[in-house]
């Protein structure tokens, strides 16, 4: 057994950790292959690197740190239930060492499975008492108010709270006090100073949670009038300005909020969402969300065409689907999978044979890019090329009845075009056995 300190070490890994611990490593080959694993994850080859990584299994099936690095390269495609999976297996083989922890804690805040994050944050804790305002913030999210007021006293009794935890310490004080901002108070407070924006964000929010919408309304206009240049004042005209069927005005407030730089692109996210279903049913205003979509290009974690495609998906308008899906900057499967079922719907086989062509190098384990090039190449009738993909993809097909029979009707498809009897025969008695499942 020979010893040697992993260069991984020296890496950034995915969540800006550094492992401090001695890897064992059994051979050459084993080592190979682990190294070719942070090479490959290194420049985004997430699927190469894992292929490696299940290389470095064979050598040595309980290494934790192998599972770890498999559960990185699976988040990073967006494979959650993977991911899980090897974090929770690297976990188990050495629960005292913090990154496989938090590995776990990234699939469920990411998948905003918060009780379950709550329960590994309570575990990190112990390994470094900076989390503790994780788990303030979780308990917040979750409405476990007692349990964030206990971490809060106690970050406090051994320092000075940040803003975050005086914030959520001042929103515990007033629920338990049962104070809130009275409508009356804030009332007199925006005639007697009627350029407090916060006054008017307030009293809308107090009206708006009374039903009296109206009251909001009219509020919404005062802060525009008072405030002209106030942009969080059209974040609630615009919903006001759709239910009124109020096209013009909507419009404007729609514009008004993704255009400032003042206001959270959270917050300009949901007025996206609020705008494009208004539009939807008046289709003359897709243009309009067209024409603002830059305002959204410097936005962290959002890929609005992405966003769109998935939509108009989700709508059957499949015409739009892909026209946003075609802008998209998006490279994970989930957005490649869905164009290509979007041009199999359009019947669009050579766009969806080029792409799922150009993805398999990136992806050459999932078995789908190749269903979709072997059907692509079917309905071209490139039957030779079909039956290549369709025999490289059908051998990554795992517990997946549904993509199996898919594969299986692609093969007598082509065993049809090539006039094969004996390929046809074979998948068809492939394809009974499936459906009696």
């Amino acid at each position: 057994m020979k010893k040697i300190i992993a260069f991984l070490f020296l890496f950034q890994l995915s969540f800006g950790q550094v492992n401090p611990e001695e890897v064992e490593i059994v051979d050459n080959e084993f080592e190979n292959n682990f190294y070719e694993a942070l090479k490959q994850k290194a420049i985004e080859n997430y699927d190469k690197a894992i292929i490696s990584l299940d290389k470095c299994l064979q050598k040595e099936p309980n290494n934790p740190e192998v599972y770890y690095q498999l559960g990185i390269n699976y988040l990073n495609q967006k494979y959650y239930g993977e991911a899980e999976n090897a974090f929770q297996k690297a976990v188990d083989l050495e629960p005292k060492q913090r990154w496989y922890w938090n590995g776990l804690y990234d699939v469920y805040y990411q998948t905003r499975n918060f009780n379950k994050s709550i329960i590994i944050v309570e575990k990190l804790v112990t390994f470094d008492a900076n989390m503790k305002e994780d788990l303030v913030s979780l308990y917040m999210t979750t409405q476990q108010f007692d349990k964030a007021k206990i971490v809060i006293d106690d970050i406090e009794s051994k320092g000075t709270l940040t803003k975050a935890m005086e914030s959520y310490q001042m929103q515990i004080q007033s629920m338990q006090k049962g104070v809130k901002p009275k409508v009356a108070d804030l009332e007199v407070a925006i005639k007697n100073n009627p350029n407090v924006e916060q006054n008017y964000i307030d009293l809308i929010y107090q009206y708006s949670t009374e039903n009296q919408e109206q009251k909001a309304f009219e509020t919404a206009l005062l802060l525009e009038k008072e405030i002209p240049n106030s942009d969080l004042a059209h974040v609630s005209l615009v919903k006001f300005h759709i239910n009124a069927n109020d096209i013009a005005k909507a419009t404007e407030s729609y514009k008004r909020v993704v255009k400032s730089s003042k206001i959270d692109f959270k917050i300009k996210q949901r007025v996206l969402n609020e705008y494009l279903i208004f539009a939807t049913k008046n289709p003359q205003l897709l243009t309009e969300i067209d024409n603002t979509l830059t305002y959204f290009d410097n936005n962290v974690g959002m890929d609005v065409n992405k966003e769109l495609g998935k939509f108009f998906y989700n709508k059957n308008n499949f015409e739009l689907a892909q026209k946003y899906m075609e802008k998209s900057n998006a490279n994970d499967i989930e957005a490649i999978d869905l164009l290509l079922n979007i041009y199999d719907f359009n019947k669009q086989f050579e766009k969806m044979v080029k792409k799922s062509e150009e993805y398999i190098d990136l992806f050459p384990t999932k078995a789908n890019l190749y269903y979709y090039a072997g059907k692509g190449n079917n309905n071209l009738k490139n039957f030779k090329k079909a039956k290549d993909f369709l025999e490289m993809g059908i051998e990554y097909v795992i517990d997946n009845p549904n993509l199996e029979a898919g594969f299986c009707k692609q093969f007598i498809f082509c065993a049809d075009g090539l006039s094969d009897v004996k390929m046809k025969q074979t998948y068809q008695k492939r394809l009974d056995i499936i459906s009696k499942k």
